[in-house]
């Protein structure tokens, strides 16, 4: 569907009774309203007046009107919803200076490619990212004055092989569970969401993804479902669709899915690796005769990812339990170099049979990012490297893993932040980079500065930790 017209029309066709309105805030949290069927014509398509003054970090109350522009091109039917319900994803306008908000992730993303074709280096730009996911059967958190806590149970959990499950009092405990680190590519009944992934998948395809391979991740309780990859904003709504399908399956079936980094200490943690390459006029700008088959400008691309990734991390990394993820010894790629095929470090090159799959894997991205704005900020540290004929250096193609700190720092590689506080200044201290073009402005950079610090930095590190309480207590 391309148009108001041809969205109600196949609306009509399958009796649906109610429009959700969806958008994306800062944060990366999908927002909707809905309408009924008889309120919505082709001038809705044209804009729905909200109070953007009451989504967090936007609009001030004396300009809080604000327009969604809804999207034609994503309608898709909800599965989830008891009425037959249609969801439009849309971009938010700004009345006040007559432009796409600059606040609005997706339009971030819009601008970025602009920028791309306007800098003459590429008319398109493709994303596949990966989003790693546990679906636990409990959560419980406790954030009080007197006490700070949190407990996740799954059936898979290595710490229930003498408890029997919850629910009825004659289960008894299967004893098919993975070990910690042990739960790559398992068969039932060590793999117990095998059932549940494949009700996922058939959901997915039912929402307009292409979803292609499913599996059991190394962690307990984690799951991969992989899907086609798709132009940079395209990326953006995918994401947001997929964490949409994966929740709500989840959740019918009495379960929690969360794709929080690192919620299991002691086992690996949720990823968004991302592929990516840019195009123009239908060819594969990341083809070539260097390393690996990549071009040149793809090795410049490389460098500038390289470069800026711990500026990058306020965006791909963006949450305080992004960096206990990043912490060495879970395969997690917080090292800053590139090679072949090596999973151990930050950029992968992976092997494709033919020129036009040619492309790069930035590993150390997770979902807690806004996919919007994650996407939009390599492409446009990419794009700098390009412009500034950026060298990577050599490829480092051992197992980056193996190495102590002291080794990396001899070799003068660079690391991820250690902490959301320090990717934040990183930004502070270098993001001319995503200023250019106007596609992060200043207003848009100092506000989502204000949102992490006040919001979550601050409270995050003013809070007492139980593992404080055994090395601190007794002092």
């Amino acid at each position: 569907m391309q148009t108001a017209k041809e969205v109600l029309e196949f609306a009509k066709a399958n009796n649906v009774e109610f429009f959700d309105f969806r958008f994306t805030d800062i944060k990366g949290t999908w927002h909707h309203v809905s309408f009924y069927k008889d309120a919505v014509d082709e001038d809705k398509f044209k804009g729905i007046p909200f109070d953007g003054s009451s989504i967090p970090y936007w609009q001030s109350i004396d300009q809080s009107d604000m327009l969604l522009i809804p999207d034609p091109t994503t309608a898709f039917l909800d599965p989830f919803t008891a009425r037959p319900t249609l969801i439009v994803i849309c971009d938010v306008y700004d009345i006040y200076k007559d432009q796409p908000y600059e606040k609005c992730p997706r339009s971030i993303a819009k601008k970025a490619l602009k920028y791309a074709e306007e800098a003459g280096i590429a008319d398109t730009a493709f994303f596949g990212p990966e989003n790693e996911f546990f679906i636990f059967d409990n959560v419980i958190i406790r954030d009080e004055m007197n006490g700070q806590g949190y407990e996740v149970d799954t059936t898979e959990g290595v710490w229930n092989r003498d408890h029997k499950p919850r629910g009825e009092i004659d289960e008894i405990n299967i004893g098919h569970r993975p070990n910690a680190k042990e739960g790559y590519f398992p068969v039932p009944p060590v793999d117990s969401m095998m059932d549940l992934r494949s009700e996922i998948v058939t959901v997915l395809e039912q929402v307009g993804l292409e979803p292609n391979v499913s599996h059991h991740e190394v962690g307990q309780a984690q799951g991969e479902i992989g899907i086609k990859f798709g132009t940079l904003v395209e990326a953006g709504d995918k994401v947001q669709k997929l964490k949409y399908v994966v929740k709500m399956v989840a959740h019918q079936h009495g379960k929690t899915a969360t794709f929080m980094p690192k919620p299991l200490y002691g086992d690996n943690g949720n990823g968004m690796h991302t592929h990516q390459s840019l195009w123009k006029d239908g060819k594969n700008l990341f083809a070539g005769d260097e390393y690996e088959g990549l071009s040149k400008l793809a090795m410049n691309y490389i460098a500038g990812v390289l470069h800026h990734a711990p500026a990058l991390a306020a965006f791909t990394n963006a949450s305080t339990n992004s960096y206990k993820r990043l912490q060495p010894g879970f395969e997690a790629p917080n090292i800053l170099t590139y090679s072949a095929q090596n999973r151990s470090a930050a950029v992968r090159i992976p092997y494709v049979h033919e020129p036009k799959a040619k492309r790069i894997e930035v590993r150390f991205p997770d979902s807690s990012s806004n996919p919007y704005l994650a996407f939009t900020a390599m492409m446009m540290a990419g794009l700098d490297g390009i412009k500034k004929d950026m060298d990577p250096g050599a490829s480092i193609e051992q197992d980056l893993f193996e190495l102590t700190i002291e080794e990396i720092e001899a070799k003068g590689i660079k690391t991820m932040p250690a902490t959301f506080r320090e990717a934040m200044d990183k930004l502070r201290a270098d993001s001319d980079f995503l200023r250019q073009g106007d596609v992060f402005t200043e207003l848009f950079l100092d506000t989502y500065r204000a949102m992490k610090f006040e919001k979550e930095i601050i409270p995050f590190e003013g809070r007492p930790h139980p593992f404080e309480f055994i090395i601190s207590y007794s002092c």
